[in-house]
């Protein structure tokens, strides 16, 4: 999708929302110079919203919104499984993903998502708590309680609200490329990027020590893209038995080591396409592919699409 044109961000408020998952999108959508979104708080009807946790919400829009957006984020709230949200609201969901919009649900969101059928025969998330609660209710809806977000393509869902922070940057990472998707995460304080495939909670069996460990080596190999890493170079410098080592980062990130640095390396890759004009051949050295030919390959695997489009989907707008 190219930079250059303004995105119009919807943030519909329903009953009982959640502040934290409402100033989510609010937040990394913001207007500024980097970032060509506009965004729009709404409700049903303007006015106040009663929120969850002892807030409530004065929105200067209506459901008018959600014909103008090109995104909608439906953030969570209380009591999702009890009822639908009003006829209205999920009539006016349905009339955006027609028009063209994309939905994205954060944590209990998803129930309003499901509302709609849109989500009927497609993989969803939502907060591992009421993952079993959107089974019952919307058995046709492939319930993955185990990641922090689904994308479907026009409907997106995440788990708990700081997954909610996650889907926000894979949307923008979509949008405007890696460079503003790091760009954001680092003005929030926020972890780069974690795939949706992660669990959405470390298993119990993975001691802390190890877990910090882990995270440390990430960080360490982050920095070292361009040089060989393997899995025994890895276990070693987090101090285990690369066995050790390998299963227990599969619970943590939902990859095995060499997949996710396979991807840290794409994604570096995509970084210097984007903000660079360094060639494909000095671009896979860089970040340890080796040769273009190396790099082109697994570009397509992972992304579809190859340096070169890649390239000038990103820079088309400048």
């Amino acid at each position: 999708m190219s930079a250059s044109r303004l995105h119009r961000v919807a943030v519909l408020v329903l009953e009982g929302a959640k502040p934290l998952d409402v100033g989510i999108p609010a937040q990394v959508f913001t207007t500024r110079a980097s970032m060509p979104y506009e965004v729009r708080v709404c409700g049903a009807a303007p006015g106040l919203v009663t929120g969850g946790d002892g807030l409530a919400y004065h929105v200067a829009h209506g459901l008018d919104a959600l014909a103008w957006a090109d995104i909608v984020f439906v953030p969570g709230y209380r009591f999702p499984d009890r009822d639908d949200p009003p006829r209205a609201v999920v009539d006016a969901l349905i009339a955006a993903h027609d028009r063209g919009a994309r939905l994205a649900a954060i944590s209990t969101g998803a129930f309003a998502l499901a509302a709609t059928g849109l989500l009927d025969g497609r993989r969803a998330t939502t907060h591992w708590h009421y993952a079993r609660a959107l089974m019952a209710r919307h058995p046709l809806v492939q319930v993955d309680e185990n990641v922090l977000f689904v994308d479907e393509g026009s409907v997106l869902t995440s788990a708990g609200a700081a997954s909610g922070i996650d889907l926000c940057l894979h949307i923008l990472r979509g949008d405007l490329g890696v460079a503003a998707s790091n760009h954001a995460a680092r003005r929030l304080v926020a972890a780069p990027y974690r795939s949706g495939g992660q669990a959405q909670y470390v298993p119990r069996s993975v001691p802390e020590p190890l877990g910090e460990r882990f995270s440390a080596t990430r960080e360490w190999a982050l920095h070292r893209l361009g040089d060989p890493l393997t899995l025994d170079i890895l276990a070693r410098q987090a101090g285990v038995s690369p066995r050790t080592f390998s299963r227990r980062f599969v619970e943590e990130t939902g990859y095995t080591p060499m997949q996710w640095v396979m991807r840290a390396r794409i994604d570096l890759a995509r970084e210097l396409l984007e903000r660079s004009q360094r060639s494909v051949e000095q671009i896979a050295a860089d970040v340890g592919l080796g040769t273009g030919a190396n790099l082109r390959l697994h570009f397509q695997h992972i992304l579809g699409t190859r340096p070169s489009e890649y390239r000038r989907t990103f820079t088309r707008g400048e």
